[in-house]
């Protein structure tokens, strides 16, 4: 029962922030990919400084090897959870775009702020899946980090990690860019693939 509250008042959270930053995002809109996308991740990033506090999730993160900021990066992480679209502006505190699926961008409200913040892509599209990574070879050339899911999608199995697509690594090869594992540790715990 107290589950059911907290989720149901998790999200009324979530989806107040987002009404509030809603126009925010609309008018970073007009500012093209490059410019706009920046600022609609920075409102990302107020919305996530925002609402976990709010739900009484704290975050932390650990550097195993030293970060330059400065630097654009592939970033390459685990995808477990709903809740990762959260995490990642939390996460990173540099100009960044992850790759995420088209679907998402259908939804209302969200589904705006969603794809002007991520480069979409069409898995069923070959054309598509090309032309994402114009994009984001595109975007770190601008010194813009990109985050890419390797595994593709959520991973239901009991393996540790699911087999990698290898369309990050394609990339960081041609573009010559380096590589940041990143491991979001307790993601399935706070919440799980299943509960939406």
């Amino acid at each position: 029962m107290l589950k059911h509250i907290y989720s149901i008042y998790a999200l009324i959270v979530f989806v107040a922030i987002m009404l509030l930053i809603f126009p925010f995002a609309f008018i970073a809109s007009f500012f093209g990919r490059i410019k706009g996308g920046n600022m609609v991740m920075r409102l990302c990033m107020l919305w996530a400084d925002l609402w976990f506090p709010l739900i009484f999730i704290w975050h932390n993160k650990k550097y195993e090897v030293p970060h330059d900021k400065s630097k654009a990066y592939i970033f390459v992480t685990n995808h477990i959870s709903y809740i990762d679209a959260a995490i990642i502006p939390k996460a990173y505190r540099q100009p960044i775009r992850p790759l995420g699926k088209i679907e998402t961008s259908k939804v209302p409200v969200f589904g705006f702020i969603y794809k002007n913040a991520i480069v979409t892509v069409d898995r069923s599209s070959a054309e598509h899946r090309a032309n994402s990574v114009r994009v984001l070879k595109s975007l770190i050339k601008k010194g813009i980090s990109v985050l890419v899911f390797p595994e593709g999608t959520f991973n239901m199995t009991t393996k540790p990690l699911k087999e990698f697509y290898d369309g990050a690594f394609r990339v960081a090869i041609e573009t010559q860019t380096p590589i940041k594992p990143v491991l979001f540790l307790d993601a399935y715990k706070r919440m799980p693939y299943e509960s939406l």
